[in-house]
């Protein structure tokens, strides 16, 4: 038995995909089926219950499935041992983001940890939120920095900062020159929103319900990123954290109005998975994030 044999069977457990799976070992889907039926045929049993959807396991699946999970946690307790033997703290911190974390504050923490512990090397990967979930569950990443944190029995979940939610506007527009924006005065406005799908939506249309807004929709968006830019653009006023602003506001692209609704924030939050015994390096970043 290899360890990749045991994570591409733990990541198809996980997932209930093959194709999936095969996507977060880097290879192609024929390739999984190939390694799970030779796997079946040297085990002289099936272990997937194929006529289940999404894909079950067999009693002896479930058997083997402990068993690679013991076999992974074991090889990952291994390797952080063997760095604290060897006192290095020359190793990868390996962090999955959302997208507006990670353009706005990965490259200040890279650079000011760097002067904490300048042998760690720090490798982002930025990502929609539920491929960060997937990337710390199936060790591709040691920590995940997400917005909104879905509390999972499998994770542990550090509250990190809630950060104000603010207008953002184009410099030219009415409520540039104000000090503070009311929620009524959103009524009507020409608005860039978030997709529907995303929970950054839901909670602000909870938040127009309860103000009585009714807020003209002009386009809807995937990420604050583009709609950054929507706004730069004149397309029409939105509401985003503060923090994720700076750049542009600097830049004098986007203009920042306070919104006189302290209880709108967005929670952010760091992820592991739980039982991983996290590297020192790992550790320290943690500490002096959250220190």
């Amino acid at each position: 038995m290899i360890f990749g044999e045991c994570k591409l069977f733990r990541d198809v457990v996980y997932a209930k995909s093959l194709s999936r799976a095969a996507q977060l070992n880097g290879i192609s889907q024929s390739a999984a089926t190939q390694q799970i039926q030779d796997l079946e045929k040297r085990l002289g049993t099936e272990l997937f219950d194929r006529s289940t959807r999404p894909l079950g396991l067999t009693p002896a699946g479930k058997l083997y499935a402990d068993l690679c999970r013991d076999v992974l946690r074991r090889a990952e307790d291994f390797t952080a041992a063997l760095e604290e033997i060897r006192d290095t703290s020359e190793s990868t911190i390996r962090i999955a983001s959302i997208y507006s974390i990670g353009l706005s504050e990965m490259g200040r923490l890279r650079e000011e940890f760097g002067q904490v512990l300048p042998a760690a090397a720090i490798h982002v990967e930025l990502l929609r939120p539920d491929r960060v979930y997937d990337a710390v569950l199936t060790d591709q990443a040691d920590l995940g920095f997400i917005s909104y944190p879905e509390h999972r029995r499998e994770l542990t979940v550090i509250p990190w900062r809630e950060e104000r939610m603010t207008v953002a506007a184009y410099p030219t527009h009415p409520f540039a020159s104000r000090g503070m924006v009311q929620p009524a005065d959103l009524d009507g406005q020409a608005f860039i929103a978030f997709d529907e799908e995303v929970i950054i939506r839901r909670e602000l249309d909870r938040f127009f319900r309860d103000s009585g807004v009714e807020i003209s929709i002009s386009m809807q968006l995937d990420n604050i990123q583009s709609i950054k830019e929507a706004v730069a653009l004149g397309s029409g006023i939105s509401i985003l954290p503060e923090r994720t602003m700076q750049a542009e506001v600097e830049q004098k692209r986007l203009v920042s109005i306070p919104l006189n609704a302290p209880e709108l924030r967005r929670p952010v939050a760091i992820i592991h998975r739980k039982k991983k015994k996290l590297t020192r390096a790992v550790r320290e970043f943690l500490n002096f994030v959250t220190g």
